[in-house]
């Protein structure tokens, strides 16, 4: 445990996802707060989904975190063959979003898997969790401040897996592996990568040869395949955890965390 300062790092690492949990629960005040009435100094206009992407070739790469920073579920640290693929330089912005809003992509069924159409109509969603519309039909967002403009430009975020699913289906893409993104983030190739947690595609599970540390119970109940992978950051992670190889995780109907969307293409 005291070993290169390692529960130091763990507590300051534990510390910082407690008071970005904090944050967000001030953001779900402010939105039981919110009266619809606030009139955004920008209207949001939409855009169709845009294909910006770097080309990560095949090959051999390095993913996992170091030693003593890294929390037993980023270890051990090994390579992997990727095949090649084309990600998106930068997450789904809102105004690419209000266009699948506009385009009924909330009311068609094609796009959406069983468990998510199944939440979306059980819950009456119709629109990010973060996102309202005034008397006017204005959209604004709600942070932990309050309402304000969404900028055009800035990614999407307060959707949850499902959503994001059906955002990358109806935009002729997928959402990406973990591995993918890390590796696109070790080469340099990403951008805004701590404006929103960012979904992946795949479950929470332990690496091949994962070793409970500090104890079992820290990560291990969390590999239950119901649980998403997140990367990256958003503006309220602190600079602890900002690292390619940290892995956030969420159950795919939650949709409070600041999270958002990037996509991976077949074809450039």
């Amino acid at each position: 445990l005291f070993k290169d300062e390692y529960i130091e790092n763990f507590i300051i690492q534990h510390y910082a996802q407690h008071y970005e949990t904090l944050l967000l629960i001030s953001i779900q005040i402010q939105n039981k707060k919110d009266r619809g009435n606030y009139l955004p100094e920008t209207v949001l206009e939409e855009i169709p989904p845009r294909k910006n992407v770097a080309h990560i070739t095949a090959g051999e790469y390095k993913i996992g975190g170091q030693p003593p920073y890294s929390y037993d579920n980023e270890l051990p640290a090994r390579n992997i063959q990727q095949r090649e693929y084309f990600i998106a330089t930068r997450p789904v912005s809102n105004a690419e979003f209000l266009y699948f809003i506009n385009q009924g992509g909330y009311q068609s069924r094609q796009f959406w898997c069983d468990e998510g159409w199944d939440w979306k109509l059980q819950n009456n969603i119709t629109q990010p969790e973060h996102w309202k519309q005034n008397h006017k039909q204005q959209w604004y967002g709600i942070n932990n401040d309050g309402p304000y403009s969404l900028p055009a430009d800035e990614p999407v975020s307060g959707v949850n897996h499902y959503e994001a699913s059906a955002y990358a289906r109806f935009a002729g893409a997928r959402l990406p592996h973990e591995h993918e993104w890390e590796i696109a983030a070790c080469e340099e190739q990403l951008t805004q990568t701590a404006h929103c947690w960012e979904w992946c595609n795949n479950t929470f599970h332990g690496y091949p040869d994962f070793t409970a540390f500090p104890y079992k119970e820290y990560s291990t109940p969390w590999f239950d395949n119901n649980h998403y992978v997140l990367k990256g950051g958003s503006p309220y992670t602190r600079p602890e955890i900002k690292r390619a190889a940290f892995r956030n995780f969420y159950q795919p109907q939650q949709r409070h965390i600041m999270a958002g969307i990037r996509l991976v293409f077949e074809t450039p």
